[in-house]
């Protein structure tokens, strides 16, 4: 029987701090680009926060949805078949930049399956898991569970998309910890894919060009290491306080990508040490919120529900600040709830409505 009355308000309240945040940075990091590009300093941030007002409609509906509703096996095989098959489609659709990630309708409308990838993997790990949290020891059992999100990460990966395969693995990998599988066979599936990750990092031409340029950046300044070295002078640029919102320099079409993968360097160089940690303060509360519903639930489909929505949207936070800071190398992928990117911030917000509901039925 549900205990709480309404929703986390404070998880509801850092969601809602963060997109609105998301929205004054997109404008900030991409008004002058699109004046010169797109004719309208408002082009970018219009688009986004259309694709928000209709997230936070998604959310708000799917908040007052009990989570139940998803634990059926048609419900998970239809949102398994679907995502395949999106994730199959996308090859079919015309190449942009010589990758298949996006679905276009249309002019200026586009989907990417990648994104609606995670929170099915979510769904199917959970529904999967619930019931076989004493049967983890099995390496059959094991290698069911692993079966879709390993067909999701070889299609990502194909598109190409390094970076969402990986935070694809990532989840997985943790919810089946979570569920108690044991250690020797996260080392059996490293061991499996690390040719294979060997392969794409060092065979493929341009990620072999950019762990080069992580290594040393000075090697190839106007190429390779073009994304770190502008990064790391806008984030040093910032200091404690910044420069000032609106003021930063280096989205002047020296940063690349400044209102998408690299939003959170402007962050750094506008709004300095100090805005840049609110924005980590703000991923940790709702990091907390999220992971505290997992651990109070005592349904073990909403635990691993809530306990894989919330880390698939941490991981990706990390590896976006990770890469703006250098600290890996440079790989395409968005900063949740902030970056300019319409599925991501869709989905996402989708997917909070969930975790949401989750949080109705705990203290």
């Amino acid at each position: 029987m549900a205990k709480r009355v309404g929703v986390d308000k404070w998880l509801f309240g850092t969601v809602l701090l963060l997109v609105l945040f998301g929205l004054v940075m997109v404008f900030s990091a991409s008004a002058v680009m699109a004046k010169e590009t797109l004719g309208s300093p408002y082009a970018y941030v219009a688009k986004q926060a259309l694709w928000v007002a209709l997230g936070m409609v998604a959310l708000t509906v799917l908040m007052r949805v009990d989570y139940r509703r998803y634990n059926s096996y048609a419900v998970v095989a239809a949102a398994v078949a679907v995502a395949t098959l999106l994730l199959v489609g996308v090859f079919a659709v015309h190449d942009s930049h010589h990758t298949h990630r996006w679905i276009r309708f249309g002019g200026m409308l586009t989907f990417q399956p990648s994104e609606i990838a995670k929170p099915v993997l979510v769904l199917f790990l959970a529904y999967f898991l619930q019931t076989r949290i004493h049967a983890m020891d099995d390496w059959r059992m094991v290698l069911k569970a692993a079966g879709p999100p390993v067909l999701f990460a070889a299609l990502i990966l194909k598109e190409p998309d390094l970076g969402t395969a990986l935070v694809c693995v990532g989840v997985a990998a943790l919810m089946l910890y979570l569920a108690g599988a044991q250690f020797k066979y996260f080392f059996m599936g490293a061991a499996l894919a690390s040719p294979v990750l060997y392969y794409m990092l060092f065979h493929v031409a341009f990620r072999r060009a950019r762990m080069l340029a992580f290594i040393d950046p000075e090697l190839d300044p106007k190429g390779a290491g073009f994304h770190i070295l502008q990064s790391l002078i806008a984030v040093g640029t910032g200091g404690i306080g910044g420069l000032g919102l609106m003021e930063s320099v280096q989205k002047l079409f020296y940063l690349p990508e400044p209102h998408t993968d690299f939003i959170f360097a402007v962050v750094c160089e506008e709004l300095g040490l100090i805005g840049a940690l609110a924005v980590v303060a703000l991923f940790a509360m709702l990091g907390y919120r999220g992971l505290r519903a997992a651990v109070l639930s005592t349904d073990p489909f909403a635990r691993f529900l809530a306990f894989g929505i919330t880390t698939a949207i941490l991981i990706q936070a990390f590896f976006n600040m990770s890469v703006v800071l250098a600290l890996l190398p440079t790989k395409g992928i968005t900063l949740p709830l902030i970056s300019s990117g319409g599925t991501s911030v869709f989905i996402t917000l989708a997917s909070l409505g969930v975790l949401l509901n989750v949080t109705r039925e705990i203290d």
